[in-house]
């Protein structure tokens, strides 16, 4: 699974982004942050507060509750708004 961290998730976390095999537990959006909040003290403060967080699965917007796959390209970023 390719994840991909933007704007000030990147920062936080210290990479752009990584290539990951998440355990068999982990089928959700929400699992998968949960498990990566549990990586390191990097991932627990970027991902602290979920609410905060945006997701892409295969470039389309999905909730927490969205089932994942192996090869999926999961991308966090903050929420943005235009201008």
């Amino acid at each position: 699974m390719k994840l991909l961290y933007f704007a000030w998730l990147r920062t936080r976390i210290g990479k752009a982004e990584e290539t990951l095999d998440p355990p068999a537990g982990v089928t959700t959006v929400g699992e998968l942050i949960e498990w990566l909040k549990a990586r390191g003290p990097n991932y627990a403060d970027a991902l602290k507060n979920p609410k905060l967080v945006r997701v892409a699965v295969n470039r389309e917007y999905v909730t927490l509750a969205h089932a994942l796959k192996s090869g999926d390209e999961v991308a966090l970023f903050p929420p943005v708004t235009g201008g």
